[in-house]
């Protein structure tokens, strides 16, 4: 029987097998003031009767404001299950917030929940939420824990979307290197899913429930290294592609397609990072086998922790520049600054300035400043007069050449049309991978039955806001006036969209560094695009936005792909 993984949250694989999880399949919450865990399958756990030694054991008879030890009062029941219970609860001795599993001493599972919160208390890796106190007391047995109030679940980071390339390396490599540090030590997870992986504030990634998870529900593995190890796999496959990398749907993820098979990755959703997804192939490794073809399987943490270390670091995204507010006047330059507040009932008259210059000497001063003013005046015309009629014998002069000139060249018809040709062309890739790269030249070669072609995506027909598009940068050896541009198309269907664009170099920096000069949507196997905007430029770029849905053939599986088969431009 093909091992499987609790990562997997009990959804059934392609083999049938029952999942180890089947019995107790409901999380707790372990530190996530707004997100308690809920794991899909809870309704299916509380209708099939629970485990068998639930029906000699009763959970305790627990209220809000019960306190345990004078020193734990219980606030919220987060979940009861199985026997057991867990809450969020208040240490009223250091004021802190605290979560709280709760199961009598006669529960079959008592013994081994203390164990196994005993051990994770000793591994003390602040990568794992810490066990605080596991106690046995009045018929009761209680595990207490950090509560994380600033922490968000993994399920709900996902739920407007997948995680950049960045925070999904920055989550694998944390807590593989964390699963890592527990095996060393002889603890496993054994329920390690989006519901237990959660992110500070501060972007530090941690792990709640280390062996206490799978000790409350009794779950076991004969290879518990491969099972957290698969868990991570599918962790990172669904933080790439916000999909569950089994048929069943969980956590708010919606499964693979059925009958399909586990599909990478980046065959999933346009712009996944393709190392990454290569690395969640090869965590979700199935009795040995990967999708990987050069790479082997991982089946332990150490293994997968060396494979990242092998990797190309991947950079944090550029920050977004933000544009300062828009400046604000103030009353001191509105002139109000420094006046006092006429008080209301103030009824002093405020004396009126006497006019200025009325004296004799100012009348004096006021006429000979006039007189100088009419005189500045008047000269200040004459020199414009004059100036305007010199301008005007020149202009005349002008017309007079440039009419003769004119008349001297004969009339020009329309330039007639050529074909530019092509030096050189380079595959741009504005996000996420190449397509074919090494094909480029076929599409320019004369031969209409070669062609460079794109992957095969699922969703479609825009490939927008996965990928911005995928295309070829032409060189026509130097600037030139380009007219039309003519696209052979391997794949009719609706739809495929090009747009042409004015670059700078065979390796334009990004798609914001080029001006759009032309673009066409067609549903046939060619595309004529116009030049709307005329601009001399050396090098073209041929890019699409959309493309049609075709079935699969001997390159590749059935989705949303183009090929371009011939380009030529016109100037």
């Amino acid at each position: 029987m093909a091992e499987r993984s609790t990562a997997a949250v009990d959804v059934a694989d392609n083999s049938g097998d029952e999942p180890l999880t089947a019995k107790a399949d409901q999380s707790t919450a372990d530190g996530v003031a707004q997100n308690p865990e809920r794991d899909t399958e809870s309704d299916e756990v509380q209708g099939s009767g629970g485990i068998e030694e639930t029906e000699k054991t009763s959970p305790p008879e627990l209220h809000s404001g019960h306190k345990l030890a004078r020193r734990y009062r219980l606030e919220e029941c987060v979940t009861r299950l199985d026997g057991f219970s867990s809450w969020r609860a208040v240490d009223e001795k250091l004021r802190r917030a605290v979560g709280v599993h709760i199961l009598p001493a006669d529960h079959a599972r008592a013994r081994s929940v203390l164990a196994a919160a005993r051990s994770s208390a000793l591994l003390g890796d602040p990568r794992f939420v810490q066990v605080l106190d596991a106690v046995e007391e009045n018929d009761l047995v209680y595990v207490v824990h950090e509560w994380l109030p600033d922490a968000t679940e993994l399920t709900t980071l996902l739920a407007p979307g997948p995680l950049e390339a960045h925070d999904a390396y920055q989550m694998v490599s944390q807590i593989a290197s964390a699963m890592a540090a527990a095996h060393r030590e002889g603890l496993a997870h054994l329920r390690l899913n989006p519901n237990a992986v959660l992110r500070t504030s501060s972007g530090q990634w941690r792990i709640r429930g280390l062996a206490v998870n799978a000790a409350l529900r009794g779950i076991s593995s004969d290879t518990p290294q491969r099972t957290d190890t698969e868990a991570i796999g599918a962790l990172l496959y669904a933080a790439l592609t916000q999909r569950w990398p089994y048929e069943s749907d969980a956590y708010g993820l919606s499964g693979l397609p059925k009958g399909v098979g586990l599909i990478a990755p980046d065959q999933v959703r346009a712009g996944v990072h393709r190392g990454l997804s290569e690395l969640a192939m090869r965590a979700l490794a199935n009795d040995g086998a990967t999708a990987s073809r050069h790479e082997a399987a991982c089946t332990t943490p150490e293994e997968l922790v060396k494979a990242i270390g092998e990797m190309p670091r991947i950079r944090p995204p550029e920050p977004a520049f933000t544009a300062p507010p828009e400046y604000q006047r103030t009353t001191y330059q509105q002139g109000t600054y420094g006046r006092p507040a006429p008080r209301p009932g103030a009824g002093q008259a405020v004396p009126t300035p006497p006019p200025p210059l009325q004296s004799r000497t100012g009348k004096a001063l006021k006429w000979a400043v006039s007189a100088l003013l009419i005189a500045a005046l008047g000269l200040g015309s004459w020199q414009l007069a004059d100036a305007l009629m010199d301008q005007g014998n020149k202009s005349e002069d002008t017309k007079q050449t440039q009419t003769t000139d004119g008349n001297d060249k004969s009339g020009d018809k329309t330039k007639p049309v050529k074909t530019l040709a092509i030096q050189g062309a380079k595959e741009f890739v504005a996000k996420g991978d190449p397509q074919h790269p090494n094909d480029v030249d076929k599409t320019y070669d004369g031969d209409a039955s070669t062609y460079w072609r794109t992957s095969s995506f699922i969703g479609g027909p825009v490939l927008a806001p996965y990928k911005p598009g995928v295309g070829i940068v032409y060189d026509l050896g130097s600037a030139q006036d380009v007219s039309t541009a003519t696209i052979g198309l391997y794949y009719s269907g609706d739809h495929t969209t090009v747009k042409l664009y004015a670059a700078d170099s065979l390796s334009p920096s990004s798609l914001d560094s080029m001006a759009q000069i032309g673009n066409v949507t067609t549903t046939g196997t060619s595309a004529t695009v116009k030049v709307t905007k005329q601009v001399k430029s050396r090098y073209v770029l041929v890019w699409l936005t959309a493309l049609p849905h075709a079935d699969s053939d001997q390159y590749s599986d059935a989705g949303y792909k183009q090929a371009i088969t011939d380009v030529k431009f016109t100037g």
